[in-house]
């Protein structure tokens, strides 16, 4: 078998391991929600949460060292363990009755969620540098795994709770951990395992790259890209519900449409890293975020303010007052009465209305210039749902992009320490996925704002621009200080 076939075999594998990882990553989304809607666990709002956000951490805080393992033993090793080991305590699940023993249990298979430190390393060492944008663009569209669940287990949840309402659900994660071992399995025969150059380095060595801020940059920028893509996968289906009124089912389809596009488009974005370059490709999707979220900043709202009034043209007694006029002294002036608006609530552009209160009554004396009717001024903006569902998956799409283009900055600046430092930048990543919603939960509280949460996107990705761009700045001038003086000279 020729290299580069046996290589696209392992990225094949990895793409199929990783989707299934990132689908039970994901499963407690449904899981969870199922469960407390059907009253068949009473768990509070808070205890919700943090089942949800549970194995998001778990997935989060141990990628570094599982990718430290990688390095050192190699993807098949490492991958094979994994599968197995977190298909345990899915098969143990269905015996969890406490809280806390489905939060131990849900800590222990978001393990499954190291599984992208494992492929970044175990794929890039099977690609050569022009192809590992594609490679590794191809291998993080296992992030549209979380759509499997999304779209799967609501229909198996209902299935196997038809026979038995109570006990039925417990089906899903034995079904979700079978899967695992199978995927184990075709790991242990088909897999060849292959380790980095310079596997003998000790782990002290192995760390060596994370006191580098470029490690912190890149993790940055997957904070961005990656963890608020996780936060708004889970953030969108209430902020749907509670803005738009959606159902569920299509507050679902919607976050659906905004993870899915941004998990394939992944490998579109390792083919343009490998085409034009990480970071001209980053200076669009950073750019682009900082576009699309300043538009979803402003939130359905109703402004009314002071507007154009009626005074009295001359001095006199009111003889006649209607909705529409005011006689004085027999003379009308007209007035702007208040009329129902019939506005569509698909306007896409902020609407004004006008109108008039009067303020008078019949046969009270008035000045010139004295105010007859206070105007009244209300401007409307709907925040069109459909141009609202576009913009979240154009943002979505641009991180999918995003998210290749880091990873290919990853080989081509740590090429013997992949794992470690995709590791360390997943975890950020992850991070972020597991704090991002607690963060806009805040900002909700605080502001009473559901767009509030997109304020800090915009500040997130402008703050991340401005480090890039300041970066390769500086990078010029030390590399090229007559070039650069002379463009400054010029401006």
């Amino acid at each position: 078998m020729s290299s580069l076939s046996q290589s696209h075999k392992i990225l094949f594998l990895n793409t199929l391991a990783f989707s299934i990882c990132f689908a039970c990553w994901t499963l407690n989304g449904v899981l969870v929600t199922f469960l407390v809607d059907k009253g068949i666990f009473n768990w509070s709002v808070v205890e919700v949460g943090w089942l949800l956000g549970i194995p998001i951490l778990s997935g989060a805080i141990f990628r570094l060292p599982i990718g430290i393992l990688t390095d050192k033993y190699g993807g098949k090793i490492i991958f094979s363990v994994l599968l197995f080991l977190c298909s345990i305590p899915l098969f143990l699940l269905p015996f969890a009755d406490t809280f806390w023993s489905f939060a131990v249990l849900s800590f222990l298979f978001g393990l499954v969620g190291t599984s992208f430190a494992v492929g970044i390393g175990y794929t890039s060492v099977w690609y050569p540098q022009n192809w590992q944008g594609r490679a590794l663009g191809i291998f993080g569209m296992g992030n549209a795994g979380a759509a499997i669940t999304t779209f799967m287990a609501p229909t198996l949840l209902n299935r196997f709770s038809e026979s038995d309402p109570i006990n039925g659900w417990k089906m899903l994660p034995i079904t979700y951990a079978s899967v695992l071992v199978s995927i184990g399995i075709l790991f242990i025969i088909f897999a060849k395992n292959k380790k980095p150059a310079g596997d003998s380095k000790n782990i002290k060595t192995l760390l060596t790259p994370l006191k580098s801020a470029r490690v912190w940059r890149f993790g940055a920028y997957y904070f961005l890209v990656f963890g608020c893509f996780v936060a708004y996968s889970q953030w969108l289906l209430p902020n749907f519900m509670n803005v738009y009124q959606t159902s569920l089912v299509m507050g679902g389809m919607f976050a659906t449409m905004f993870s899915l596009p941004s998990g394939i488009i992944r490998a579109f974005g390792g083919y343009l890293s490998d085409k034009f370059g990480a970071r001209k490709v980053m200076y669009w999707v950073l750019g682009s975020s900082i576009a699309i979220s300043f538009l979803l900043m402003f939130p359905k709202m109703e402004i009314t303010t002071a507007g154009p009034g009626v005074l009295a043209s001359e001095s006199g007694v009111i003889t006649a007052v209607s909705p529409s006029q005011i006689s004085i002294n027999e003379k009308v002036q007209k007035v702007n009465s208040k009329t129902i608006s019939f506005e569509s609530e698909e306007a896409i552009l902020p609407v004004k209305t006008s109108w008039q209160e009067i303020v008078v009554k019949q046969n009270q004396e008035v000045k010139k210039k004295e105010l007859l009717a206070k105007g009244i001024t209300q401007i409307k903006f709907s925040a069109n749902m459909w141009v609202y569902v576009i913009l979240v998956i154009l943002i979505g799409i641009s991180w999918g992009i995003g998210k290749a283009a880091v990873f290919k900055h990853i080989p081509e600046y740590f090429p013997n320490e992949v794992g470690v430092v995709g590791g360390m930048v997943g975890l950020i990543g992850g991070l972020g996925g597991f704090i991002g919603p607690i963060i806009f939960g805040y900002l909700l509280n605080f502001t009473g704002l559901w767009t509030s949460s997109w304020i800090f996107i915009f500040i997130i990705s402008i703050v991340c621009l401005l480090w890039m761009h300041r970066t390769i700045i500086n990078i010029m001038r030390t590399k090229m200080p007559n070039f650069t003086r002379g463009i400054e000279h010029n401006h």
